[in-house]
């Protein structure tokens, strides 16, 4: 155990003073309820497993990222900063990381887990690296937490990320960029209406049109109109024209109620 935890330790960059953190960080519940007695009302008693760390991790995890993404990027705005945080915290991307540093082959798994393939499942390594993370912060402090989201979850990471957003909605969703976009030149928001539906049921094709909501909290003038099969992707093509739209009409053009060109026909 000891050299498995060695290996471990070298893979985060910090060698625990505690190493009763890193083994309750690595522990799923369903060995520690193995394991632990239970009390007369069934509940079980003294499990060391990893739930509690996770919360913990979860919270240095946002708090470090947020803070790094602030000093490196002065240029960003709340809704970009936003989104790349949500990226970088997400579980995919956390599964992705406990992935590369090889986090599952030291996770203890009840045998039951073991054979159910518990081990490999990315909800679970997401999971266990948040416990990880919460690990290292009690035993090691902010600072050798923010070393390691520096090494292993930001990294490359934000530079691709930073590429993306700086082509409109690549992070996200086009309606997310667009309302990120309004607030951020103070515009308004966005509001989306059905224009027109037509087709049989099965082959619907709906034309939605985005309009600036005013200070009266009635739609005001209209930004685009996109089509789609459903309401959903009519909604994201309106946001993506209103994208495009505004690369070459300035926002004030736009509220002063120039119509947009495009009106594609359902």
């Amino acid at each position: 155990m000891e050299a498995v935890l060695t290996e471990l330790e070298a893979a985060l960059g910090h060698t625990f003073t505690r190493r009763e953190l890193l083994v309750r960080a690595l522990t799923h519940r369903s060995l520690a309820n193995e394991f632990a007695p239970e009390s007369a009302d069934g509940h079980d008693k003294g499990a060391e497993d990893n739930e509690r760390l996770e919360f913990l991790g979860d919270a240095v995890l946002g708090l470090v990222v947020a803070d790094e993404l602030f000093k490196a990027h002065p240029e960003w705005h709340e809704g970009e900063l936003t989104r790349v945080r949500a990226q970088l915290v997400s579980r995919e991307h956390m599964a992705e990381v406990a992935e590369a540093i090889g986090l599952g082959k030291y996770l203890r798994l009840s045998r039951g887990e073991e054979r159910n393939g518990l081990r490999h499942r990315k909800t679970v390594l997401s999971n266990t690296m948040e416990a990880v993370i919460a690990a290292v912060f009690l035993d090691g402090g902010l600072e050798t937490v923010t070393a390691f989201a520096r090494r292993n979850i930001m990294g490359e990471a934000v530079e691709q990320l930073a590429v993306e957003l700086r082509s409109g909605a690549a992070l996200g969703n086009y309606k997310s960029a667009l309302q990120e976009r309004l607030q951020a030149e103070r515009a308004g928001t966005p509001v989306y209406r059905v224009k027109n539906e037509s087709g049989p049921d099965h082959r619907k094709r709906f034309l939605v049109e985005v309009r600036l909501k005013t200070d009266s909290g009635e739609a005001g003038k209209p930004l685009a109109r996109g089509i789609g099969t459903t309401k959903k992707y009519a909604e994201q093509d309106a946001a993506r024209r209103a994208l495009e739209r505004m690369k070459s009409v300035p926002i004030a053009d736009v509220r002063a109620g120039e119509e947009p060109r495009e009106r594609p026909a359902p």
